[in-house]
């Protein structure tokens, strides 16, 4: 019973209460960009930066590996492969000054740590984990286009929390203003489901079934003001929405897509309440863990920032990069804490609270008997069986987990680890 939604719905008090209106929302936006150095406003991206600056920018995301890294055959990445994908940066092809470009995504695409397809691993046992996947972006996504590799098949790109490589083929070079006013379209749709699709077109491919992920927003037109026609299909049973393609010449272009009524998605941003925010947290329960948006699913702060885009909130890309935002109410725990302060400070969390400890971020749901219960998407995880030996096990996907239970190693928990709440209001 615990991995179903309504039970924790029917343990939440003020389940239908608005945490905080759009208003709230648009302040809490503006100050995270204001504010957090890992937040990039689009909007206000200059026009030109330095060759300098972007080969900085490269270089502190497209740097060697702490440690020795493995390919799937088990060799090693070594110098000379690094210094193979060091060649592929193209820094000496950047001019100066540089002149941003903007694009936006067609569809799904990964953001690497070099211009490489290359798969890479820590150990041979953890193949799921590709220390070359950095983070994904989604079809209607804006971006700022700022170098090339040198085989031209790859652009640097910075999203709105995040800067890393992607194949060219994802992106469509446009108008900068253009692409501003797509993305910030007073009317809009918003995917409420882990995953959608558009509806079938057999006369444009590029927006036929095309998977839209949590989160995604796109520009929704007035149904009584279109074609009675699109590409074949009456409109008036689905929501009629823009979605960039390429043009014939390579030139950014608006496409009408139709969503299905049945699809999960919503007329404006859900509102932030805490049993939406329990829905929307467990329509990816069961989803296999996907180390930076890597397998078409998400990893734990993937999971945390879909979650909150539903509501309009942004948060930064990385667990670390949240729990240091300013983002939200921040408390945090020190080596001297006792389990019990720990424990006390828990039982006055709120759903939706996220939790922290290093390299990881759960979102909280409830208490069940003084035991907190966490959401999240996880890799590894181990437990300790009646008799106090432990049981190393694979979770591998999102998972319901009470926080005292489950361990991060042989000694030491999850709760352990904790070190840091922050909650959104």
């Amino acid at each position: 019973m615990y991995l179903t939604v309504d039970f924790w719905i029917d343990k939440t008090q003020r389940v239908d209460e608005l945490l905080a209106d759009q208003k709230d929302i648009a302040r809490i936006v503006s100050d995270a960009f204001s504010n957090d150095p890992n937040m990039v406003d689009l909007a206000a991206f200059p026009d030109t930066l330095s060759g300098v600056e972007v080969a900085t920018l490269i270089r502190t995301i497209s740097k060697p590996y702490s440690q020795e890294l493995f390919y799937r055959d088990g060799g090693t990445v070594g110098a000379a492969n690094y210094d193979r994908y060091t060649q592929d940066l193209n820094l000496e092809g950047l001019s100066d000054p540089i002149n941003v470009r903007f694009g936006m995504v067609l569809r799904r695409a990964d953001m690497r740590t070099w211009p490489t397809k290359d798969v890479v691993f820590k150990t041979q046992e953890t193949f799921d984990l590709d220390r070359f996947q950095e983070n994904g972006l989604f079809p209607a996504d804006a971006v700022a286009v700022l170098h090339e590799s040198t085989d031209s098949q790859w652009y640097f790109v910075q999203s709105y929390n995040y800067a890393a490589w992607v194949l060219k083929d994802k992106i469509v070079i446009g108008d900068r203003q253009q692409i501003l006013q797509y993305r910030d379209a007073e009317n809009f749709l918003i995917v409420a489901g882990g995953k959608v699709t558009t509806n079938f077109n057999p006369k444009v491919a590029a927006i036929s079934e095309l998977q839209l992920d949590m989160g995604v927003r796109v520009p929704l037109l007035d149904p009584d003001n279109i074609e009675r026609n699109i590409d074949g299909q009456n409109p008036k049973s689905s929501y009629p929405v823009l979605l960039p393609t390429r043009g014939e010449h390579g030139e950014l272009e608006f496409r009408t897509a139709l969503i299905a009524l049945n699809q999960d998605v919503c007329v404006g941003y859900m509102p932030y309440t805490r049993r939406n925010i329990l829905h929307q947290s467990f329509k990816f329960l069961g989803e296999r863990y996907g180390w930076g948006h890597s397998y078409n699913a998400r990893d734990c702060s993937g999971l945390v920032m879909e979650v909150y885009k539903t509501f309009g909130i942004l948060l930064p890309r990385n667990s670390a990069q949240q729990r240091k935002s300013p983002i939200g109410d921040n408390t945090y725990f020190c080596a001297s804490d006792s389990a019990d302060e720990k424990l006390r400070i828990l039982a006055s969390c709120d759903v939706g609270d996220l939790l922290y400890c290093p390299g990881h971020v759960m979102l909280y749901i409830g208490n069940v008997d003084g035991e907190p219960y966490v959401i999240h998407s996880l890799f590894g995880a181990g437990w300790a069986e009646d008799d106090g030996s432990f049981q190393e096990g694979v979770l591998n996907g999102v998972a319901v987990t009470p926080l005292r239970q489950i361990y991060m190693s042989p000694d030491s928990t999850y709760f352990d680890q904790l070190y840091g709440i922050k909650q959104i209001r």
